[in-house]
């Protein structure tokens, strides 16, 4: 990521040797105008990387200083790369770009700063082999990241969630050689607007085998390290909601383990016991993140949240409804909720489409020997997915699938390849704009 800077204008040089690009702005939609700024950051990062220059300047003459920001975001996000087991070649030369014009203020640099840094953090999560990113090291990196950003992070072994009764997380950990992890974040500030906290869920599987259910190599397997980008929208959404100090209470939820064919790896037709009690037939052990997220959501009803949302690379229902576009959502949340969320998903360009909850989608996961199963017909996948997830609260629910925007395989415009950072800049617009809300009535 570029260093961003707004202290002051950089003296020019003389025109000779200079490079200087142009972007007009069309008059158009809102979304459609910061989108377009936004790949034209990109474009104009791309450039300045091919040419090796290392300093820049974005200058906004139009008076408009959200698009301003918009490309500047756009500069900073395409120039992320993850180069961790890289050994030869030159990274990307562009290390500052100072930013000014109408409306730049220190304060609006500072906040784009913070959520560039944490998208790229996501980003470098799920781009993070398990060889390295186990269970266990993501735990302790979310705790190092706590420490340096100043939010409460606790972290549970697979003791305490044995003790706790977590069926779902211990089932699908069954066949794995490294122990769950079960992480609790909280971002409390003593000016928060909402007396009940809102909840944030991600999946955590670091990475998918399929279990005994096998996933094809080719196309599946091969990038389920990115089975764990809920889990990374989360951390970074609370990252940049810390460092930010909003004002509302979040606490984020992460069940993590892999999900692996061992020897005592959970079948098809084994039942488990969840948290809440209640039990659940294995119909699939692919269909393993709604049982750990269930656990999750079991275990989040003690804060009675104002509204909890999940958030999960969970279903190929979701990326074969609408592409890599966006992000499927769900739940029993009032509409008012769902709308906000699409405001500020069409305000970031993390758009979101909303899919039906009919009732009779809950016929789908009926069991003949448990309370349900984990898995519906071929129909619906990611609605059934949902449903399945809603018996285990009782609160508003909003549940985000990024199975389609969260890794892509091949490059787009700021959004990168490989790991893209999906829901974090989503999550942390939706819980400013709560905090810009204030007190709700009773």
């Amino acid at each position: 990521m570029a260093q961003l800077n707004a202290d002051a204008l950089i003296a020019g040089s003389e025109s000779g040797g200079q490079l200087v690009l142009v972007h007009r702005l069309r008059k158009e939609d809102r979304t459609a105008l910061l989108e377009r700024a936004r790949k034209a950051g990109a474009e104009m990062c791309a450039r300045l990387n091919s040419l090796r220059i290392a300093e820049a300047q974005l200058v906004g003459l139009g008076g408009d200083g959200e698009a301003t920001i918009a490309m500047a975001e756009g500069v900073c996000l395409a120039n992320y790369e993850f180069r961790k087991y890289k050994t030869s070649g030159k990274g990307n030369a562009l290390k500052k770009l100072t930013v000014m014009g109408a409306g730049i203020t220190q304060a609006a640099i500072e906040e784009l700063d913070d959520v560039c840094e944490s998208v790229c953090m996501a980003r470098d999560w799920v781009n993070e082999p398990v060889i390295f990113l186990t269970a266990t090291q993501m735990a302790s990196q979310i705790r190092d990241l706590g420490k340096q950003i100043g939010f409460k992070v606790t972290v549970f072994n697979k003791q305490q969630i044995e003790a706790f009764g977590m069926g779902g997380l211990l089932g699908v950990n069954k066949g794995s050689q490294d122990p769950p992890t079960f992480t609790v974040l909280e971002h409390k500030p003593k000016n928060a607007v909402n007396d009940r906290p809102l909840v944030l869920i991600g999946k955590g599987v670091v990475f998918d085998t399929g279990g005994l259910s096998l996933k094809p190599t080719p196309n599946s397997m091969d990038y389920m390290k990115c089975d764990m980008g809920g889990a990374a929208a989360v951390c970074g959404g609370i990252a940049a909601i810390a460092r930010q100090n909003l004002p509302v209470h979040v606490i984020g939820l992460i069940p993590s383990t892999d999900n692996r064919p061992g020897e005592r790896a959970i079948v098809p037709s084994d039942v488990i016991r969840m948290h809440n009690g209640l039990t659940v037939e294995v119909m699939n052990t692919d269909a393993e993140g709604r049982l750990i997220l269930a656990d999750a959501l079991s275990y989040g009803e003690q804060f009675k949240p104002e509204l909890v949302m999940t958030i999960a690379t969970l279903t190929g229902a979701a990326q074969r409804a609408i592409g890599n576009y966006g992000i499927a959502v769900m739940g029993t949340a009032d509409e008012s909720r769902f709308a906000e969320l699409k405001a500020i998903g069409d305000q970031v360009y993390e758009r979101t489409a909303q899919l039906p909850f009919w009732a009779e989608y809950d016929a789908e996961i009926e069991s003949t020997i448990a309370d349900i199963k984990n898995l519906g017909s071929d129909l619906a996948g990611a609605q059934t997915a949902g449903k399945f997830l809603a018996r285990f609260t009782k609160h508003p629910l909003i549940h985000l699938d990024i199975a389609g925007p969260a890794y892509l395989l091949k490059r787009d415009s700021y959004r990168g390849l490989g790991g893209t950072g999906c829901g974090v800049r989503l999550f942390y617009q939706f819980v400013k704009a709560r905090g810009a809300k204030g007190k709700r009535k009773k």
